[in-house]
């Protein structure tokens, strides 16, 4: 375990309310994130509710350990040595609250894909975009995600945050600094807790067409059979990343088996047991690569968290 003290009295004040299944130590956190890879986080914890995760922002805060919060982690890499002090995963705040005809009010630990299905499953349509985006719908909204001409901010019209000293709050869409691959959330760094979102009545027949054509491009364009974090670059202002790496012939490039997809070049996967530093090595030359062919930094859209 870290160096930090606090961390067995964290422990033992977060069991007085928190199962001890949602109260791990060591835990690997390659189990915990779509690349499969990260080291081992010194206490990990499981909120289920806004209740929950603002006792635990406040518990931790209280014992002044340092705190990292997750969703399903589809869009880090962590790295090899882990993280220190306590990490937070919302995944399993997953309720869906009252639904008032066209208005949706979920926990952000829902997976995106999930509230697609249960939009189009009450005729409800904007979020077909979404279908085959990873991760959870607070990341969503975190990073304002998007694909095929939709974004999170189209839809959300209300989210329930939790700062860390424990505090709950709440924005209105236009307090939410919505901009590409970014909210106001990247700022004020608190939990998205709940999210509202807006959808309009559509014909559940076309709504359901929508989403298997776009989760047919998907499959088709995208290495989704192997472990990756996504799309690994932000696009740079009028280039595609994958496009400008694919013409600097990195397709397959490897650095132990972190590799350049041959199916998509903007993506870096794991092929096998690759280690965080062998995609950060890799990472590091395809930026190289393509600035000293093309002029252009590629910036990473993957968050690196943790020590080597």
């Amino acid at each position: 375990m870290g160096n930090n003290s606090n961390i067995k009295p964290l422990q033992a004040a977060l069991l007085e309310r928190l199962p001890g299944t949602r109260v791990r130590e060591r835990e690997l956190l390659c189990e915990h994130t779509t690349f499969k890879i990260g080291g081992p986080a010194d206490l990990f914890i499981e909120p289920t509710s806004m209740a929950e995760l603002s006792f635990v922002l406040r518990t931790i805060h209280e014992q002044r350990v340092p705190v990292t919060v997750i969703g399903c982690g589809s869009n880090i890499l962590v790295k090899d040595g882990g993280i220190r002090g306590a990490v937070v995963s919302v995944r399993q705040m997953m309720q869906i609250m009252d639904c008032n005809d066209n208005t949706l009010c979920i926990g952000s630990g829902f997976m995106l894909k999930d509230a697609s299905e249960f939009a189009w499953k009450n005729s409800l349509t904007g979020l077909e975009f979404a279908i085959g985006i990873p991760g959870t719908l607070g990341g969503a909204v975190f990073m304002n995600a998007g694909a095929y001409d939709g974004e999170m901010s189209n839809v959300v019209t209300m989210v329930r945050a939790v700062d860390f000293e424990g505090h709950i709050k709440e924005y209105d869409a236009s307090h939410l600094d919505f901009a590409y691959r970014h909210s106001i959330f990247h700022d004020n760094h608190e939990v998205i807790g709940e999210v509202v979102m807006t959808l309009e009545y559509g014909d559940k027949a076309a709504i359901k067409a929508r989403m298997d054509e776009l989760t047919a491009k998907r499959e088709s364009k995208q290495p989704l059979e192997f472990a990756s974090a996504g799309s690994t670059f932000k696009r740079p202002p009028g280039y595609f990343a994958g496009t400008l790496i694919e013409q600097t012939g990195l397709k397959g490039l490897s650095v132990g088996d972190a590799q350049v997809s041959h199916k998509h070049a903007g993506f870096v996967i794991n092929t096998g047991r690759a280690t965080a530093k062998d995609v950060l090595n890799l990472i590091q030359e395809v930026q190289r690569r393509v600035y000293d062919e093309h002029g252009v930094h590629l910036e990473p859209e993957v968050r690196m968290i943790g020590e080597d």
